[in-house]
């Protein structure tokens, strides 16, 4: 084995343990219990007080937090307001030939740091309904893995906007040199911390692609409406990016995320994007569940699969339910909705979640 390659396993250890590490202590601090993992895979709650791990109680808060995320991610550049890198009209893509109600599909493509790219995909219906469906996929694949979901929404008149997560589908996958010197492939979300440091933040790879799409909808569409519906990883991005970007009217999180103190199984942990202490000591997820609800008209709305095979399966989620609602009655604005979809056994966005999101948009 060369000198570069032991260096580069000598920094993962290092790195792994420290970032255990903080994780641990800052559940901890959050008076959080980390347990042996449950054989079973169940859920399990260990009795806590959700209450006190709630940092918002005033429309203050909301400014505040919100204003912190941003800069955690984007530093002192703030908030993008640059457009996206090349813009392709009426591309041919043999893929979704065969899609009903579809008049064309632009490709837009965001260029990052590192090489670190986003080609989202914009399908414009034949009739319309003025109303923008922002769809992100998980870790599974390309935004080709959600065809199904993006046809349902083009059938039901939505003008939709894909998205893959870094690394994944059309995205690159480039080599980047490590402060050490040291080269690596980026091929994985856990790779992402070895980049991180005191004035870059690579949480933008999962969020500046969104808000630079959505900046070039702005310039040139009048939607009436931005709805975002996500699929695992995307339905965590789903939950973040909605918590910064009050754009978003309506957010919709399939087997996304779940507060800290109901991921004992290692399943249900998650990578790099999920854990990361220094965002989560900001806004932890309970908080980014208000700032997604918050606001005139706003909504967010979480799904569940009871049996789903890969995270999140079943989980107490009455343990924080109404101490959200609570939170949004008492600030005066905003809609917060959990449902368990018990009609299958896989992890996916089922026809019976699409009924329950297009029922809610319509209302």
């Amino acid at each position: 084995m060369d000198k570069k390659k032991i260096s580069l396993i000598i920094v993962l250890i290092f790195f792994g343990g420290f970032f255990i590490g903080q994780i641990n202590t800052d559940l901890l601090t959050n008076n959080v219990l980390i347990t042996e993992s449950n054989t079973n895979n169940k859920i399990v709650n260990y009795e806590t007080n959700v209450d006190s791990l709630l940092h918002i109680r005033t429309q203050d808060d909301i400014v505040t937090k919100r204003n912190q995320l941003i800069n955690y991610v984007w530093k002192e550049a703030g908030f993008p307001t640059s457009m996206p890198s090349s813009i392709e009209v009426d591309i041919i893509d043999a893929d979704y030939s065969n899609m009903n109600n579809l008049q064309r599909i632009d490709k837009i493509t965001i260029e990052m740091e590192n090489g670190v790219n986003s080609v989202a995909y914009l399908f414009h219906p034949v009739q319309s309904n003025n109303k923008l469906i922002i769809y992100h996929h998980g870790h599974d694949g390309g935004f080709i893995e959600g065809k199904k979901t993006i046809a349902f929404f083009l059938n039901n008149n939505y003008t939709v906007l894909t998205f893959s997560m870094p690394l994944t589908g059309m995205n690159t996958q480039p080599v980047v040199v490590l402060p050490n010197s040291d080269k690596i492939r980026l091929e994985s979300h856990n790779h992402f911390y070895l980049l991180d440091s005191d004035q870059f933040s690579s949480i933008k790879y999962f969020l500046e692609p969104i808000a630079i799409a959505l900046n070039h909808l702005d310039s040139n569409y009048d939607f009436d409406a931005y709805y975002m519906v996500g699929i695992s990883g995307g339905g965590w991005t789903t939950t973040l990016y909605s918590a910064i970007d009050p754009r978003i009217n309506q957010s919709y999180s399939i087997a996304g995320s779940l507060p800290m103190y109901l991921r004992s199984s290692p399943r249900d942990l998650g990578d790099y994007e999920q854990i990361l202490p220094s965002i989560y000591r900001i806004a932890n997820y309970l908080d980014l569940y208000v700032l997604d609800s918050y606001g005139e008209n706003r909504k967010h709305v979480q799904i569940f699969n009871k049996y789903d095979p890969c995270c999140f399966s079943d989980p107490p989620f009455e343990t924080y339910e109404n101490e959200i609602k609570s939170v949004l009655s008492k600030l005066g604005q905003g809609s917060f909705a959990i449902y368990l979809d018990e009609t299958h056994k896989e992890h996916k966005i089922s026809d019976n979640a699409m009924s329950i999101i297009l029922e809610h948009i319509k209302e």
